[in-house]
């Protein structure tokens, strides 16, 4: 938030500006286990909500805008799996392949897909977004809205 309010001001003065935050899924679904996280991510996502929309900033070319990844191939993730196959008896692939089927597109994110969303919002053809909260889960997210 603070690199934000320290930035925002300058790009709305060069009358262009592209702000992406990376936040998570569980922003529109809570992890259960993830409490603080959950209520950091969802306190940034109203703060940008609020401040992506003032005239003085969205009317002078200024975007801002967060990603909402979901199981991505990193290795994070992968230490999940390590982490939760030792404590289930299970491989790292075991768990990697019941948490795979669980994704509609029965696979994890990739760097690149990841990177091409960001690199659009920063674009000059996204200056009519602002505000949004972007998804890029492979259709986890149950909901409509």
């Amino acid at each position: 938030i603070a690199l934000i309010k320290a930035t925002v001001d300058q790009m709305a003065t060069r009358g262009y500006g592209r702000v992406v935050n990376i936040t998570s899924a569980a922003v529109k679904a809570p992890i259960d286990f993830l409490g603080l996280s959950n209520g950091a991510r969802s306190g940034l996502t109203g703060f940008v909500a609020g401040l992506s929309r003032q005239p003085q900033l969205a009317g002078r070319g200024v975007t801002i805008n967060s990603i909402l990844p979901g199981a991505f191939d990193t290795d994070r993730l992968k230490q999940g799996f390590k982490a939760a196959a030792a404590k289930a008896g299970l491989t790292p692939e075991q768990m990697a392949d019941q948490r795979r089927v669980m994704v509609p597109v029965q696979r994890f994110g990739n760097a690149a897909e990841f990177g091409e969303l960001c690199a659009y919002l920063c674009s000059q053809q996204a200056g009519y977004i602002t505000g949004q909260n972007l998804l890029i889960d492979g259709g986890a997210y149950p909901g409509t809205y």
